[in-house]
């Protein structure tokens, strides 16, 4: 069994990291190069997956200085080859954020290119700014977007408009990407994380077991299903949450009825 990740006791460079009960908010924090993901954030993302493959909890990713994360380190990608290539350094991250147990949240600001846009495609909600700019412009230096984003993106916004971000090099602002879907929100900057701290709240308002299973499930291949929804709905339906949150569910409509049959009386 691996060790337990403590992440107050880690020290992070690349990345500011907050603990906040339910929650942990991760900052790309590299504002002289405005994010780029480099060696270190990767390995610094792979800390904190860990530790909330341990721990499941919601995480929020978003960056500093008003940028997401302007792609991959350029100078640390132009060293590397075919052997760099075939180990998959952004996009085992990458894959790994996007198993994690509970939801992750991508409040993207500004810049959001390359590598950059293809971590915020690995989230599961992704909300943004007025000044969001989001695509993919590796054809453009002589590579593909390798790390999710030739699949992942067709996915999220369908073949014509994911072949005019990876062959055409186009890039969407805030309303382009809102148009379709890509981002789910426009936030003022100064109400960004605001926005994503409140959709967390919503998240852990439901039952984290149930959301946990739903997520394992919607990203099941379509082979599995139905079966693997059977056989998840059959561990939700022995779960002690279940029967709480039906209970009181039926108490509340009993309590609604009963006081609107007072209300009817006292006419």
């Amino acid at each position: 069994m691996a060790a337990p990740v403590d992440l107050a006791a880690e020290k992070f460079a690349a990345l500011s990291v907050e603990e906040q009960g339910d929650r942990v908010v991760v900052l790309l924090n590299r504002p002289e190069v405005r994010n780029a993901i480099d060696q270190q954030m990767v390995d610094e993302l792979h800390i904190v997956c860990a530790a909330l493959e341990q721990n499941p909890r919601i995480l929020i990713i978003a960056g500093v200085d008003g940028v997401f994360a302007s792609g991959a380190d350029i100078g640390q990608l132009r060293e590397r080859r075919r052997d760099d290539a075939l180990q998959g350094i952004n996009s085992t991250v990458f894959a790994r954020i996007a198993k994690l147990p509970l939801p992750v949240i991508a409040a993207v600001d500004g810049y959001c290119l390359g590598g950059g846009a293809e971590l915020a495609y690995a989230a599961d909600f992704r909300i943004g700014t007025p000044d969001v700019k989001i695509g993919n412009p590796e054809t453009g230096l002589g590579i593909l977007a390798a790390a999710g984003a030739s699949w992942r993106l067709k996915e999220l916004v369908g073949e014509p408009v994911a072949k005019q971000i990876l062959l055409a090099g186009k890039i969407l602002n805030a309303e382009e990407a809102l148009a379709v879907n890509l981002i789910t929100g426009i936030h003022a900057a100064g109400d960004l994380l605001g926005a994503a701290h409140s959709l967390a709240d919503r998240i852990a308002r439901q039952d984290p077991l149930a959301v946990r299973i739903t997520k394992s499930v919607f990203h099941a291949p379509a082979e599995a299903h139905p079966l693997i929804d059977q056989l998840a709905q059959g561990i939700l339906f022995e779960s002690q949450a279940k029967f709480d949150r039906m209970q009181a569910f039926l108490d509340r409509n009993a309590e609604r009825k009963a006081s609107s049959s007072d209300t009817a009386d006292g006419k």
